[in-house]
């Protein structure tokens, strides 16, 4: 085992572990919007000790149980707000790495840009369907239609904003980082994912800001 691969194993058991923690947290007092139960403990897969730290310190202000007052300040708001969304992509590309991988595809002979599609397809998927899900229970008169499109509205631009952070460095994983990319039979190719996700949530906060001031995202 090289070192890369150690860090990677290191990484991927820290990035559980807070999902874990978070888990049973959320278990015993649950999020007042239901989405959030699902999202918290994605974010503990790739933002690892940062994820516990601001599930502690703002995820639980919005507990079903909680009675202290809300405090967040705008900043907290939208990090939860790009967090939602963030959840969303990597949950679509999470599911988009094992299709392509063992069914082999390609896109014009290559492997990275069948990447592209079908993680971008199942993270845009999934991304609506979890603003869907925050969206539909505050604004029910809206019904499902209206809804999905809010939701389409809210997340397109966040999540192209996140793809680009996140494509961006699987680019130069695959062309200028490794002579042979990692595969995703091994734990270096996570570990990769994991910093594609951390890109992809930073590439994503500044469009989140900018949705939420405009009004077309809700502040969460």
């Amino acid at each position: 085992m090289d070192i890369l691969e150690f860090i990677a194993w290191i990484s991927l058991a820290v990035g559980a572990l807070s999902s874990v923690i978070i888990l049973v947290d959320i278990i015993q007092h649950p999020q007042m919007m239901t989405i959030m139960n699902i999202v918290w403990p994605i974010n503990g897969w790739f933002l690892g000790p940062v994820a516990l730290w601001t599930y502690f310190k703002w995820g639980k202000l919005k507990a079903k149980d909680n009675q202290a007052e809300d405090r967040r300040g705008q900043g907290a708001k939208v990090f939860l707000s790009t967090s939602h969304c963030s959840a969303g992509c990597t949950l679509g590309d999470a599911v988009g790495v094992p299709i392509v991988f063992f069914l082999g595809l390609t896109l014009f002979n290559s492997t990275l840009l069948a990447h592209y599609v079908v993680e971008f397809t199942a993270a845009y998927v999934f991304g609506v369907l979890f603003q869907l899900f925050a969206i539909l229970p505050m604004n029910r008169e809206r019904g499902w239609k209206g809804a999905l499109k809010d939701s389409i509205k809210a997340d397109t631009l966040s999540l192209v904003a996140f793809e680009v952070g996140m494509f961006g460095w699987m680019a130069i994983v695959h062309f200028i980082l490794f002579q042979n990319p990692p595969m995703p039979s091994e734990a270096t190719y996570w570990l990769m994912m994991q910093i594609a996700m951390i890109l992809g949530f930073l590439t994503s906060y500044p469009a989140n800001w900018w949705l939420v001031q405009k009004g077309i995202k809700e502040a969460m």
